[in-house]
């Protein structure tokens, strides 16, 4: 009886103490100093490449490796200007000049931030699908230049993409022809089967099963063996996919990965097409390309299927 009439004196006691406390004039004078500091004008740290990444603290981004910034400028694309010296012929080097100017007066720009280790990267696609070439131009008075030897006659896609100083992120597609009959347009068909590249294997998966224009798809990727897989030019792997008629071309970054054997790309075909998907993974110092054809089927139609994203990493032909 004695120890319960102690313990209640001492809860008085404890509700007196509160009740002389002084209350706090608002909801938020009640917020923890942590929390507080993040609400009240705290700055919000976006990647300019993947703004769905956001922080309340400076870094990198998380999945593409780029400075967080406070700003994102709104998207403007630039104009860009490909010439090839001499002209194309099949198995003869050529030399390469990208040339960039700005939207609004048409200035050549000379400032670049550095976008997954370089300043500039392009891949360039054969009309029939056969050729694959990831490679990273150099500063050379003014414009960014590179040889190379293309193997056959015909149409090449070229996906260039950099970022402009105090501006957004830029994927700029151009065309080249070279020299002798046009290559036919390929006949693939849907193909997931495991690929052997350099020093490792490749398999591929899609959620869902089928995918649809215009819809999220998740590509699963899957890397056999794991151990010694290392970041390349900033990322755990790269992928890019073209339309069978190079039409449409996209570059993505995993949206999960940590140097394990998964790896997870989110993105939107954005059309009913067949399109052969490359993925680029660096292990040991190698890097491996493995390439992948994924059928993407029409929209269902409906209410729904009208929901269409609003930004999809996409070049069509002008």
């Amino acid at each position: 009886m004695r120890a319960r009439t102690i313990a209640l004196a001492l809860a008085c006691v404890g509700l007196l103490a509160a009740c002389d406390r002084p209350r706090p004039d608002s909801i938020d004078a009640a917020v923890s100093p942590t929390v507080a500091a993040m609400t009240a004008d705290a700055p919000i740290y976006v990647c300019p490449m993947d703004r769905d990444i956001r922080s309340h603290d400076p870094g990198s981004c998380r999945r593409c490796g780029m400075k967080l910034i406070t700003a994102v400028p709104d998207p403007v694309e630039y104009h860009l200007e490909l010439t090839a010296t001499p002209p194309p012929r099949p198995n003869q080097r050529v030399h390469l000049e990208f040339s960039v100017f700005d939207p609004w007066k048409n200035n050549r720009v000379t400032k670049f931030t550095i976008v997954h280790e370089r300043l500039f990267h392009a891949f360039i696609v054969s009309r029939d699908l056969q050729f694959f070439h990831h490679y990273h131009p150099t500063w050379q008075d003014g414009v960014f230049a590179h040889d190379i030897a293309l193997p056959r006659s015909g149409m090449y896609r070229v996906l260039a993409d950099f970022y402009p100083e105090a501006s957004t992120p830029q994927l700029v597609t151009k065309t080249l022809f070279v020299a002798g009959e046009d290559t036919p347009a390929p006949g693939i068909v849907r193909d997931y089967s495991k690929k052997r590249a350099e020093n490792l294997s490749i398999v591929v998966t899609t959620t869902p099963e089928h995918p649809v224009a215009g819809e999220p798809t998740q590509l699963r990727v899957m890397v056999s063996p794991a151990d010694g897989l290392e970041t390349y030019l900033g990322a755990w792997a790269h992928m890019l996919a073209a339309s069978d008629d190079l039409v449409d071309m996209l570059h993505a970054h995993p949206s999960i990965a940590d140097g394990t054997e998964q790896v997870l790309f989110n993105t939107v075909f954005p059309r009913a097409r067949m399109y052969r998907i490359w993925i680029q993974l660096q292990r040991n110092g190698t890097v491996n390309t493995a390439h992948f054809d994924i059928p993407v089927r029409i929209m269902p139609s409906g209410p729904i299927a009208q929901a269409v994203p609003t930004r999809v990493p996409t070049r069509r032909l002008s």
